[in-house]
């Protein structure tokens, strides 16, 4: 049954003008969040992660950035909304766990600052000050903190890093907002502390069925936490698809490298990357961004990729899956490019843990 749409990014460009030019960055992003849904944006550093979901928070100003395309949420075009409307719904309605805590939090205000003053932004009107303290204690509790009233009265610098993420995922939730953004929630973590953050995490937008949107490089995070997947390379989007789906049967050839650059925990397997590095967005390559690193690279690649549907909403923008070798999307989807199969999977990855998978040309 199709989910209730929640966020609709069409065609979104987001440029920057600075001392050395125009750096064309964002190229023509299309992505989706349902009710309820928990989607995953995954890529390498600098292809565009997190610039997307800025553009989505407001948080990109002209004339410095340079906006075309359009972001729905909830029915409302929020690049169309006067700034006044868009404050009103950042922070209610759509809240973000950001990367660094130690940055996302004042160090100047306590804890209990902080978390009161976003509660008294709550929908319906400003809450008592007794009110306010026992949900922002109550919240804090949900997110596992030992001594919540301590906790209130402390300022970040006397916390833990893991104490400071889960404050701000407490401070993320208490509004209970329709969306959250996670841009790499705990990356700066050690593992087990990573893991409990996530679960944390997990368990309550579960309870609170509030839309995710995970922002990470983590391809074991995606594969654990989200219901589907969108691959970002240099900012476009290469394949999107439902996370079983994508880690069982990779389609793009810069998909199937990032599947094949993940170490195995059985040590099985020699990680392979990828050649070359991310293009520089002052002048970046015509049509297919990652043509100059794809082994697979023809003269049609100049031109913008087609969008094919490769199976149940699975889709890649390659021109391998619609050069006229095969039927087109519309009568029948291409075969999957073959992946190793083996005895069990690797936790963290996914991938079969036998083997390591090849990109193979379709």
């Amino acid at each position: 049954m199709p989910r209730e749409m929640l966020l609709d990014i069409r065609n979104l460009h987001v440029s920057f003008t600075g001392y050395r030019g125009h750096s064309r960055v964002l190229n023509g992003v299309n992505l989706t969040v349902g009710r309820g849904e928990k989607v995953g944006l995954v890529g390498e550093t600098g292809c565009g992660k997190s610039l997307t979901v800025r553009a989505v928070l407001g948080l990109l100003q002209p004339p410095r950035a340079r906006i075309r395309g359009e972001i729905w949420f909830a029915g409302r075009n929020l690049l169309a909304l006067p700034p006044g409307e868009l404050q009103q719904i950042r922070g209610r309605e759509i809240a973000m766990i950001f990367q660094d805590p130690m940055a996302a939090l004042n160090p100047v205000f306590t804890v209990g600052d902080q978390l009161l003053d976003i509660i008294a932004r709550r929908p319906g009107g400003r809450p008592s000050e007794r009110a306010a303290w026992a949900r922002a204690v109550d919240i804090l509790k949900e997110v596992a903190l030992p001594d919540p009233e301590r906790i209130m009265r402390a300022y970040p610098v006397q916390l833990s890093g893991g104490m400071r993420q889960r404050v701000l995922i407490a401070m993320a939730l208490v509004n209970e907002p329709a969306l959250v953004i996670a841009d790499e929630p705990g990356t700066a973590l050690d593992v087990t502390i990573q893991e409990q953050i996530l679960q944390v995490m997990r368990a309550l937008v579960d309870a609170k069925r509030t839309s995710v949107l995970l922002i990470t490089h983590n391809l074991g995070v995606v594969r654990q936490t989200t219901d589907r997947v969108y691959v970002m390379y240099a900012g476009s989007i290469a394949e999107t698809a439902p996370t079983a789906d994508l880690f069982s049967a990779p389609q793009h050839p810069y998909t199937q490298g990032l599947l094949a650059s993940v170490p195995k925990l059985t040590g099985e397997g020699v990680p392979r990357g990828i050649d070359g590095m991310i293009p520089d967005y002052l002048n970046p390559p015509p049509g297919c961004r990652f043509a100059p690193r794809c082994q697979f690279a023809q003269p049609r690649c100049q031109q913008p990729p087609p969008w094919v549907r490769v199976g149940a909403e699975h889709d890649v923008a390659c021109v391998l899956y619609d050069d006229g070798s095969r039927p087109s999307a519309e009568r029948a989807a291409p075969s999957p490019i073959p992946l190793p199969t083996g005895e069990g999977t690797d936790e963290a990855s996914g991938l079969p843990s036998n083997t390591a998978p090849a990109v193979t040309r379709p």
